[in-house]
């Protein structure tokens, strides 16, 4: 606009179009930039400064990045997965004692003239035994009150997992007849005992008598000489040499079999021909009172005392008087209560029971007192002695 000429209205506009065109670039750029829109950088207007604006992320991208954490992630759950249940499955060379719940006595119990609902607070306890898994043998404290023993402590000389199963349930069928007789003579009432033969609770493998003799059998023979006991057993093998076959009797399910069986020496008397079998004395009862027990599954001999203890409260005396009575311990026919095993165990589920006695053998004691904290555990020697602990306590 020439000097001393005053503006006129469209001096004005173009003037300001341009001051206002020279505001929207940056002052740091130049204002021809001869850059493509893709190489250009984008640029935000702001109250205070132009900012830079951020390339969006490439999100295919960041998807697949995700998916590849995710698969690793999987992977690995499913190995650990996998690892557990072959863990679980997977047998060990170990056994694994667990504690089973206490029962009570009196519905396993039948004695002919029994009130309905009249029942004892007496009970019997017994414990889970199986092979243990893997898992279980590294990890033993996944079970509370768990014990692990090596197989060859439970199953000696390689028996088999059924032949010390079928020995146990033979322990409980004679614990309960030596229970019925011990509280019926207790009781005043007499009972017929007849020496019967030697009865075989363990044959050894690879022995001669492996195949031939079985878990069970009531030997009453031997070369012609009539066995009434274990003591008659060893005196009919007194003339017999390593290496003969000696011919034997024996009854199994009732029913007489005939067998020739051969010897060998004895590992630690090289003299002395045996067959290869443990034995125990048997003998046959004739009770006064038809008393029946009935324990299922259940094995071994360590439910003596307890039986023995509920047919005294049933037919006699009043044993428990209101109280929860736990008790274990195998029984003799003299009344002598012996030791058993599992009373770790035992002595956790007598406490789940809430016992307010649990009487074992003098030889558990320390074990069962020392397993729970706050049980009243009380060491018997024999049956006799339980009565009257009870009886005071």
């Amino acid at each position: 606009m020439p000097p001393g000429r005053a503006g006129g209205p469209e001096d004005c506009v173009l003037s300001r179009t341009r001051s206002l065109r020279l505001r929207t670039l940056p002052a740091s750029l130049p204002r021809n930039d001869h850059r493509t829109p893709a190489t250009r950088p984008h640029y935000v207007r702001s109250s205070k400064k132009f900012l830079k604006r951020r390339p969006a992320p490439n999100s295919e991208a960041t998807i697949a990045l995700v998916r590849r954490r995710l698969a690793i992630l999987i992977g690995l759950v499913l190995v650990v997965v996998v690892a557990v249940l072959a863990l679980t499955w997977i047998p060990s060379d170990h056994y694994i004692i667990l504690p089973d719940k206490a029962r009570p006595t009196d519905p396993l119990v039948a004695i002919p003239g029994e009130e309905p609902g009249d029942n004892s607070r007496i009970y019997m306890v017994d414990v889970k035994v199986g092979r243990a898994s893997l898992l279980e043998r590294l990890f033993p404290g996944i079970h509370d009150g768990a014990t692990l023993i090596p197989e060859r402590v439970l199953n000696p000389e390689g028996v088999s997992d059924q032949e010390r199963r079928r020995s146990s349930l033979n322990d409980m069928t004679r614990s309960q007849k030596i229970a019925i007789t011990v509280a019926l003579k207790q009781l005043g009432r007499r009972v017929e005992i007849t020496p019967s033969g030697a009865e075989v609770v363990l044959v050894q493998p690879g022995s001669p008598a492996d195949g031939k003799l079985e878990v069970g059998d009531l030997i009453v023979e031997v070369n012609g000489k009539a066995v009434k006991g274990t003591d008659e057993l060893r005196a009919a093998f007194a003339d017999v040499e390593p290496g003969d076959r000696v011919e034997m009797t024996v009854e199994r399910e009732g029913k007489p079999v005939e067998l020739t069986v051969g010897t060998r020496a004895l590992e630690s008397e090289q003299g002395r021909a045996v067959v290869g079998v443990q034995v125990q004395d048997a003998e046959s009862f004739e009770f006064p009172v038809d008393i029946e027990i009935d324990a299922g599954g259940i094995g071994g001999p360590s439910a003596g005392l307890a039986f023995a203890l509920d047919i005294v409260d049933e037919l006699g005396e009043d044993i428990d008087r209101g109280r929860t009575i736990v008790a274990t311990g195998e029984l003799a026919l003299d009344g002598t209560v012996s030791p058993i095993g599992g009373v770790k165990q035992k002595a956790i589920a007598a406490e789940r029971a809430g016992a307010d006695f649990f009487l074992v053998p003098d030889g558990n004691f320390e074990e069962a007192q020392g397993a729970v904290e706050g049980l009243d555990v009380v060491a018997v020697s024999d049956f006799d002695e339980a009565l009257s602990t009870l009886a005071t306590g």
